[in-house]
């Protein structure tokens, strides 16, 4: 309950993860059938990053602030996105995650939000109050996968959607145990849906038993795609961060392989410190 996102925002985690949560949109959004999304740890949803809590870190100066305009669309759709976002709340505002989906969603669409924090959970229903889509639900994310899906609203049910889950990593190592949990829950009652989670790279070393978990989850696959703007060796540190995508959309390896390489070149780390990126199958699709 500590972990205030509102110090991060921005960060090359934020850019890694919100590039690819707009192509999961758009590729959800290529076919006229309603679809849901569920954002399990939403955050407050809009931040200002000139704001006391964003400036006390400087994240996003490593982050957002780095970003060149180019001809890669996802990255052009990306900050699009922010730009639309500052076009509606101003020079320094940030979208969150639930901003993105409810922007990059549509009318025939729906969308929760969980936020356990308190002060949180009331901000981000004050920011998304006038969007009869979205529902936020001031409570635990991990508990709401069971409660939320299968989605359905009425006598609606919905075949496709996406579940991000954003996880504060507040428990280091053992959050992953939680999300793997989570994960397997959320494919056993709704097996068709897309599933992506973000995680942190600080030691890359340290994760090798989370990525043989994730390659024996039930999915039909598991993409892994993670960007580190400085060498993974410092375990006091933000280096890199990851997104586990479970049931990725077809050729979604092949469509965002540039943008991690435009990405990488961006966001390096200007002492020189080397960086990477890695893209691959976890669990190849059939």
């Amino acid at each position: 309950m500590n972990y205030r996102h509102a110090f991060h925002a921005g960060n090359h985690a934020d850019v890694l993860k919100h590039v690819t949560l707009l192509a999961l949109c758009d590729a959800l959004t290529a076919k006229p059938t309603p679809c849901f999304a569920l954002d399990t740890h939403a955050g407050v949803g809009l931040y200002r990053l000139q704001g006391d809590k964003a400036r006390k870190t400087a994240e996003s100066d490593d982050g957002i602030a780095r970003l060149r305009r180019g001809d890669d669309p996802l990255l052009k759709r990306y900050l699009a996105a922010v730009a639309a976002c500052r076009t509606e709340h101003g020079a320094d505002a940030y979208p969150g995650s639930p901003w993105l989906l409810a922007h990059a969603l549509r009318e025939q669409d729906r969308i929760a939000c969980c936020e356990l924090h308190p002060e949180d959970a009331a901000a981000l229903a004050a920011n998304l109050a006038d969007d009869p889509r979205v529902a936020v639900h001031a409570r635990d994310g991990y508990a709401a996968i069971k409660a939320l899906l299968p989605p359905r609203l009425g006598e609606q049910r919905f075949a496709r959607g996406l579940v991000l889950i954003d996880p504060p990593f507040e428990a280091q190592l053992d959050e992953f145990d939680h999300a793997l949990a989570a994960l397997r829950t959320a494919l056993e009652r709704w097996p068709q849906g897309m599933f992506a989670l973000w995680y942190p790279i600080k030691q890359a070393r340290a994760l090798h038993p989370f990525y043989r978990s994730a390659a024996l989850l039930q999915a039909k696959s598991a993409l892994r795609i993670e960007l580190c703007v400085r060498a993974d060796d410092s375990p006091l540190r933000l280096n890199g961060s990851g997104m586990l995508i479970l049931n990725a959309p077809w050729q979604f390896d092949a469509r965002i392989a540039p943008t991690l390489r435009v990405l990488e070149s961006q966001l390096a780390d200007p002492s020189g410190a080397r960086g990477w990126t890695r893209l691959d199958w976890l669990r190849a699709p059939a």
